[in-house]
């Protein structure tokens, strides 16, 4: 765990323990964790999906995508301000500012930052040339299967 180091250096001593799928889904309901690596999906456009991830209404809705459990007001103004933009700069003045105020509390560590992403993958496989703006990693699930077998490989076209 690459985290454990950094909180030792700090003076905390992290234990990590193993469980179960389900004591864990039930631990994620019941907020009995100190600590998850969690990812929030989000798109180039945020909207209403901003009130399950922190606002105050979902809080103590076990099973909820807050699962911080934020009742903070300024949170709950902001992600109003994202739902009701009237246009694009206010829409991403209001995110950058509910962003702004997540990090200020500390209620996430943002800890992805790498700027690309790698993949692994069969010469069959494959996507079209013309991919979507964001590429793989707006659409990672949709691949593409090359009939002609790749002749690198000399393994033809197996599954």
């Amino acid at each position: 765990m690459f985290y454990r180091p950094a909180l030792q250096r700090l003076g905390i001593n992290a234990v990590v323990r193993l469980v179960d799928d389900v004591r864990y889904t039930n631990r994620l309901r019941d907020w009995d964790f100190d600590i998850i690596v969690a990812v929030w999906q989000t798109s180039l456009t945020p909207g209403n999906e901003q009130q399950d991830y922190w606002g105050s209404r979902s809080s103590d809705v076990p099973g909820s995508a807050n699962l911080i459990g934020i009742r903070n007001p300024a949170v709950d103004a902001l992600i109003d301000r994202i739902v009701f933009a009237d246009n694009r700069d206010d829409l991403v003045a209001a995110t950058r500012a509910l962003d702004r105020v997540l990090l200020w509390n500390h209620y996430v560590v943002p800890h992805w930052n790498f700027g690309h992403l790698r993949t692994a993958r069969w010469d069959n496989f494959g996507h079209p040339k013309n991919m979507p703006k964001y590429g793989i990693s707006a659409f990672p699930e949709l691949w593409w299967w090359h009939a002609a077998p790749p002749a690198r490989t000399g393994r033809g076209n197996r599954p």
